[in-house]
């Protein structure tokens, strides 16, 4: 088929080159021009595995192409998938001026009948607004397709090309054949391609990820209270896990959760809750316990320095002053770069506002720290170099690269061998063994 995917974002360039990948020609259209001429020239402006080098041999051969020109992406293509960002506004509602923006451009230059696809993650009911929108400007006949994304950032590509279900929101029989048509190749394996009305596919997406992210908020709190009564958090999450109505995934205590999805569409469900009148207090929890976990690990700094009685003056407000602090991981998850809504920030920012110093490393998400935090922080290449001369180290992001570290090595370098992991990847009995205090979440 000949597509085009309007966003170059991170949803749009996965989308855009894993159909290609499979046969199809696809146009990428952004209005950023720098953009284009990045991903022309073969560099990719996000850091996603193995993204890069099916852009470069997709566009090889031909079936990928990069363009600022809406009029030709519209123009040369059948279906038109709208990928362009949502952010959330101050009210944390679903921002739809791209979207809709998006969805006049494609009406203007319409020549013909186009299946026009929301890719971007919206609100129910945006779906007829699109329509409206495209109606104004064209005379063509269309449909109007939902169909949300579920990728995970770090394993995008394999999400894709193997997904657990595709979902499709469709009010014509003959949009749901393409879509299904499209997908074919990707769900070989039998998973399912559900087709459904288009408020119920917008709706799935929410819901979604509002379950994952109670699902963590979840196990951070009874982390926090199993800390509080001297159990061991990961000893009870295996205690639950195993039951098949609960499962393993997402129960893993941690700093919080961040990224471009959860915080976002959580703070969106709210609204839209609250528009029909709806108090949804599961999810007001879900979003307060979150914000409140990405403080954890800078009370458990200041907690340690005054019980070892080396804070200075016995005050809260003190006890950091002039101690310098190591962070392992700055990325919200690893294999992404991605720092938007990272817990890392507001760790930085609290361990900075006690007077600590810091000294951060992350294996890839540098570049984008450093627009956050400027020269506030130090940042370290390696992650050993990090720990010169500290006075701790806090373990931020889950990066395999940071579960089976040096002990001694480590121990050499900073100036006090006190470890906070924040996401509980180091092996206790080898940390303590090695001579080091440790503090987890939700340990004893």
């Amino acid at each position: 088929m000949k597509l085009s995917v309007i966003g170059t974002g991170y949803v749009g360039l996965v989308t855009g080159t894993c159909f290609a990948e499979s046969g199809n020609t696809v146009i990428c259209m952004d209005i950023d021009e720098g953009k284009i001429s990045l991903l022309r020239a073969g560099s990719v402006p996000i850091y996603e595995p193995g993204l890069e080098e099916l852009i470069k041999k997709n566009t090889a051969h031909g079936r990928l192409s990069f363009t600022t020109d809406m009029s030709d992406a519209v123009r040369s293509s059948d279906v038109i998938f709208i990928a362009v960002g949502t952010p959330p506004g101050e009210d944390g509602s679903a921002d739809l001026k791209y979207v809709i923006a998006a969805a006049t451009q494609i009406g203007k230059f319409m020549n013909g009948h186009k299946v026009i696809v929301n890719k971007s993650t919206v609100p129910v009911g945006t779906g007829e607004r699109v329509r409206a929108a495209v109606a104004k400007k064209t005379k063509h006949s269309f449909d109007v397709v939902s169909n949300p994304e579920f990728l995970k950032e770090g394993s995008a590509i394999d999400d894709f090309m193997k997904p657990d279900r595709v979902v499709v929101g469709a009010d014509s029989q003959k949009a749901a054949a393409v879509m299904q048509e499209l997908y074919a190749p990707f769900v070989r394996t039998g998973k399912p391609v559900l087709v459904m009305d288009i408020r119920s596919s917008e709706m799935t997406k929410y819901v979604a990820n509002a379950m994952l992210a109670t699902k963590i908020s979840f196990i951070n709190e009874m982390a926090n209270i199993c800390a509080s009564l001297g159990a061991d958090i990961d000893n009870v999450r295996k205690g639950i896990g195993y039951d098949r109505r609960i499962g393993f995934e997402f129960l893993f205590p941690g700093v919080g959760y961040g990224g471009s999805c959860f915080p976002k569409d959580v703070q969106a469900l709210m609204r839209t809750a609250a528009e029909k009148g709806i108090d949804a207090k599961l999810l007001k929890g879900v979003e307060a316990v979150n914000e409140r976990q990405k403080a954890v690990i800078p009370a458990m700094v200041v907690n340690h320095f005054l019980k070892t009685g080396t804070g200075k003056g016995g005050s809260p407000k003190k006890a950091l002053q002039g101690r310098k602090i190591a962070l392992w991981g700055l990325s919200f998850k690893p294999r992404t770069d991605d720092m938007r809504e990272a817990p890392s920030i507001v760790i930085v920012k609290k361990l900075l506002q006690q007077g600590a110093s810091v000294m951060a490393h992350d294996p890839v998400a540098m570049e984008e720290a450093k627009k956050i935090f400027g020269r506030r922080i130090s940042y370290a290449e390696d992650a050993y170099e990090a720990l010169r001369g500290v006075d701790a180290l806090a373990i931020v992001t889950e990066w395999n690269e940071f579960r089976m570290p040096d002990f001694q090595r480590m121990k050499k370098l900073m100036k006090h061998p006190v470890i906070f992991d924040g996401r509980n990847i180091l092996n206790l009995d080898e940390v303590r063994k090695a001579g080091f205090t440790y503090y987890g979440i939700g340990k004893k």
